[in-house]
């Protein structure tokens, strides 16, 4: 919250990147329908990006991380806390935004509903990841690029559920599965990925 640009810029990018697509591609309502949960799914990925590399790198630099490694709380603790703020601030906003601008894709109300669950339960994942790269490339030149290179190959597979069950959606085929493999995928991260990045940070401090 002190610095309100990291949690505002990844909005408006979302808000403008998605805003583009019916604009130059046109009224076509089809072909809108059926890019909508592609490009949704894109721009939150992207969008969620914009501020990764942020999300230790004032803590390191002022020597608040040391002090978190050094208090009684785990830092794997610390780290869940951090990254639940990180999603507080970025993806549930995404999540809420998401729906409003699936309008101007002429989404039908199943799928918005669906949209939103699936950022709901994809948006942590990808903080939860996130979280792991931002670790791994503290303090070094170049980090946020580096933090692209580490995290979207396996961003990819959050990506092809969260937009599979939005087009499964919209085909009536049902989005259960798609969205019972983000849930499996969530408890997966949510369990190992703040082991990751503690031992990320330590590796950093040392």
């Amino acid at each position: 919250m002190r610095r309100k640009s990291d949690a505002l810029t990844p909005l408006f990018f979302f808000v403008i990147v998605v805003s583009l697509f019916p604009l130059g591609i046109g009224a076509e309502r089809d072909i809108l329908r059926q890019i909508a949960p592609g490009i949704l799914w894109v721009a939150a990925l992207l969008a969620t990006m914009l501020s990764l590399n942020r999300l230790f790198e004032q803590d390191y630099a002022d020597g608040t991380l040391e002090q978190m490694a050094l208090s009684p709380a785990p830092l794997g603790m610390l780290v869940l806390g951090k990254v639940t703020a990180y999603w507080l601030l970025t993806g549930l906003p995404l999540t809420l935004l998401a729906p409003l601008l699936a309008v101007q894709f002429d989404l039908p109300l199943p799928s918005l509903l669906v949209l939103a669950a699936s950022l709901a339960i994809g948006t942590p994942v990808l903080g939860f990841i996130g979280a792991i790269g931002a670790s791994l490339t503290l303090g070094l030149r170049g980090g946020s690029a580096l933090v692209a290179l580490l995290v979207l190959p396996l961003y990819v597979p959050v990506l092809i559920f969260g937009a599979g069950s939005v087009d499964a959606a919209a085909a009536g085929l049902g989005a259960t599965a798609h969205l019972s493999l983000l849930g499996a995928v969530l408890v997966l991260t949510g369990f190992f990925a703040p082991w990751a990045t503690t031992v990320a940070l330590r590796i950093a401090l040392e």
